[in-house]
């Protein structure tokens, strides 16, 4: 018997990384899930391989692996009809929906007044316009089935503290922090929960960017900015995120809501 057994989870970005490991962690636990991931380049400014078919393919086997359910389906969160018939088949397959992990997300590097309107508009679309997409999709079978709920908005340590070289990543972060509180507030009538979570750099493909170090390589003196106060590992394992997630989802958390939980190894601190 898993903690969640019963329930069904929405995971974006669900083909590697985080996101996989959330929806593995899930059917652990006996949540069926409903996976979407784009599976496929996105920006031109992106320093990291994209998630591939063949990625998304692996985390069906992972979760069925652990026993657990799926459906998994290519989506982008910037294409709101796309996100919502997944949610309607996922509803209509699984006969709810009680968690929500809206992870989809980008990051590249700049200068803000050396970037292309094209790297801010994109970053933005995915990461900021793309997580409302995703709860506007999500929010109504939610409603609709009156169990109240949980949803989990990944925002970063750029969400608390801007980091140099990446002002559209950090405005994108910041705004999500906006919504979870707006939505936390609209949604506490329906016993549905909204959190942010904060992470600082975690070893998935987008943590190990590469971006990061030419940045650095070029501005070391915004090496300052990306301090930690637990200095044993500089990056967090995918784990570390998902026991965040875990908790939020589940009744441990029942009182936590509009609230914003930093898994940075105290870099918002310093």
């Amino acid at each position: 018997m898993g903690q969640l057994d019963g329930k069904v989870a929405f995971v974006t970005g669900a083909a590697r990384g985080q996101g996989r490991n959330h929806a593995i962690r899930f059917a652990r636990e006996g949540a069926a899930v409903i996976a979407l991931d784009v599976c496929g380049p996105v920006s031109d400014y992106n320093a990291y391989e994209a998630a591939t078919s063949s990625d998304f393919e692996e985390t069906v086997r992972l979760v069925e692996a652990e026993g657990g359910k799926i459906l998994a389906e290519k989506a982008d969160v910037r294409d709101s009809a796309a996100v919502q018939a997944v949610v309607d088949e996922g509803v209509t397959q699984f006969g709810r929906l009680d968690i929500v992990v809206a992870n989809a997300g980008i990051c590249n590097w700049n200068r803000f007044w050396e970037m292309p309107d094209e790297q801010w508009e994109t970053l933005i679309d995915i990461n900021l316009t793309g997580t409302w997409k995703t709860l506007k999709a999500a929010v109504p079978a939610m409603i609709e089935a009156g169990n109240g709920g949980s949803i989990i908005v990944v925002s970063s340590v750029a969400g608390i503290k801007p980091l140099p070289g990446q002002s559209n990543y950090a405005a994108s972060k910041f705004g999500l922090v906006g919504l979870t509180q707006a939505a936390a507030k609209e949604l506490g009538e329906y016993k549905i929960r909204v959190n942010s979570i904060h992470p600082y750099g975690v070893k998935t493909p987008m943590g190990t960017d590469p971006g990061s170090l030419k940045m650095l390589e070029k501005h070391p003196h915004y090496l300052s900015s990306f301090g930690t106060i637990l200095t044993d590992s500089p990056l967090a394992e995918t784990d570390d995120i998902t026991d965040a997630v875990m908790w939020l989802a589940g009744d441990g958390s029942r009182t936590v809501t509009g609230s914003q939980l930093a898994i940075d190894m105290g870099n918002t601190k310093v």
